[in-house]
């Protein structure tokens, strides 16, 4: 039953940290290319500074990231306490109490053009989860062009 909750809960955070690379708008945001993205996070997790850093390319579309919209915006527990367009900056605000858990999130998202996206996000939980009580994401995402043959919208490489 704790491994369900888990994965539950880190579905959330997934959900809330991917936030920026386009999965959750119900406001109209700046549109952005369909085709293959290169996605660069820098994570910092406390207590204590803990740094990482990941490179991944992802497949999008439009399509499925309305089904990742859906996926978040339906997530049992969690409810948007803020969301905003001002200009080209998106922003959103997340409250989730999940299993004794809460997590409160907050991101802004840049849109610098079709093909340039700068988010950065901050999660906090109580009580802190796998040692964390939160993290700060910094994304910084480009258009590379069409997705390569054979490859879904969504799948990650």
């Amino acid at each position: 039953m704790r491994e369900i909750v888990m994965n539950k809960l880190m579905v959330c955070v997934v959900a809330v940290l991917a936030m920026p690379i386009g999965a959750a708008y119900a406001i109209d945001h700046p549109p952005t290319k369909e085709g293959l993205w290169l996605v660069r996070t820098q994570t910092v997790g406390n207590p204590g500074g803990k740094k990482s850093e990941d490179t991944m390319k992802v497949c999008r579309d439009h399509a499925s990231e309305k089904a990742g919209e859906a996926v978040m915006r339906n997530m049992k527990g969690c409810t948007i306490s803020n969301e905003s367009l001002s200009g080209n900056v998106y922003s959103l605000a997340m409250h989730c109490a999940i299993a004794g858990m809460v997590i409160d999130s907050k991101g802004a998202t840049t849109f610098q053009s079709d093909t340039a996206v700068h988010s950065e996000s901050h999660v906090s939980y109580t009580p802190a989860m796998n040692g964390e009580t939160d993290q700060t994401m910094i994304s910084d995402q480009t258009y590379l062009g069409s997705c390569p043959a054979g490859v879904k919208p969504g799948i990650v490489h």
